[in-house]
């Protein structure tokens, strides 16, 4: 038991001993390299070019990618415990499709460019918020939370948000359509420094909030019923923890766009890491989150260099591809 306990806190060591490193590689790749020896020296003078772009450019999205990796993940490994379910991903919930339909609404309507460019994060999280308001009302049974009818409900409210989305495509402008296009793809180009401290300090903050109910999450694993025997507050449970991960993912789709399968491979990778107990669970998924998202991030910035592809397209491929051989293995990390 001591020595499983020392290889969980090593490899928790060693995931933040890889963030560094990828957060290093991210800040010295792009259009303009520095080499990790002329780093001291580009600190060191803040009227240089190479100063400018680490600081204004690449700082930046180095904070916001962490926080949006490590937020999605955290989420994941939320909803798959409430929901008992391996498959559930924050986007399962539609709230990716709401927030989608919020700015596509605002793009087609024009009122982006008359108000600001900041208004479709606005608009991309009150969609995700009116998604994950009909969710919980829908989803509610007899005034207790009905976790198979709210992962129903989420589903198809889902499908109803992309059809919407598919209409407002086909009556919109070429322009409008590539605009949303474009957003529904994911990006971490966010200018705007108030976003990426609002998504900073909100991951931050759900992540230390969410190991309050480490406990009530083990507990869950073993059943509802099974938790109420265990003083487990399961209704209140449920109810806390489903709203702080969709807000979380409302918040990361309203600034980033839809960066899919984070949420979904990353807790299945870290449960067959480190098991299934969340004292231990949430923190490496978290760390993972944010690992995976910055690599992403670094190559596709870099893969076909000075074009750059779309993150949320990146994490697709590469998320699709580990989570086959996930699954391609034998054994469940459920059953840990």
């Amino acid at each position: 038991m001591k020595v499983f306990k020392l290889y969980r806190v090593g490899f928790l060591v060693l995931l933040l001993v890889f963030l560094i490193a990828a957060s290093v590689w991210s800040l010295l790749s792009g259009d303009i390299n520095i080499s990790w020896k002329q780093l001291p020296y580009v600190l060191q003078h803040s009227d240089s070019m190479e100063y400018s772009v680490l600081m204004n450019l690449r700082v930046p999205r180095l904070l916001l990618a962490f926080a949006v990796g490590a937020s999605l993940s955290l989420s994941g490994v939320i909803l798959q415990g409430i929901y008992r379910n391996p498959l559930v991903e924050p986007f399962t919930l539609g709230i990716s499709g709401g927030a989608s339909l919020g700015v596509a609404l605002i793009i087609v309507s024009g009122t982006a460019l008359s108000l600001g460019s900041f208004l479709l994060p606005v608009a991309g999280f009150a969609g995700a918020f009116v998604t994950i308001f009909l969710v919980y009302v829908l989803g509610m049974g007899k005034s207790a939370a009905n976790i198979n009818r709210m992962l129903l409900t989420g589903v198809m409210i889902s499908f109803v948000c992309s059809s919407l989305l598919m209409f407002l495509l086909s009556i919109s402008t070429t322009e409008d359509m590539h605009n949303i296009i474009f957003w529904t793809m994911g990006s971490l180009e966010q200018p705007d420094g108030r976003l990426i401290r609002l998504m900073l300090f909100g991951s931050v903050g759900v992540f230390l909030l969410t190991h309050l109910f480490a406990h009530a999450l083990n507990a869950l694993r073993l059943g509802e019923d099974e938790a109420i025997h265990l003083g487990i507050n399961v209704k209140l449970t449920i109810r806390v923890l489903f709203v702080l991960a969709s807000l979380l993912t409302g918040l990361c789709v309203s600034i980033a766009g839809i960066i899919g399968f984070v949420g979904l491979v990353i807790p299945h990778l870290m449960r067959r890491a480190v098991g299934s107990d969340y004292r231990i669970l949430l923190s490496a998924s978290f760390l993972g989150g944010g690992l995976f998202l910055i690599v992403c991030d670094v190559l596709a910035r870099t893969l076909i260099a000075p074009n750059e592809l779309p993150v949320g397209v990146l994490t697709g491929i590469t998320g699709g591809i580990l989570f086959i051989i996930l699954l391609s293995r034998k054994g469940s990390a459920w059953k840990k």
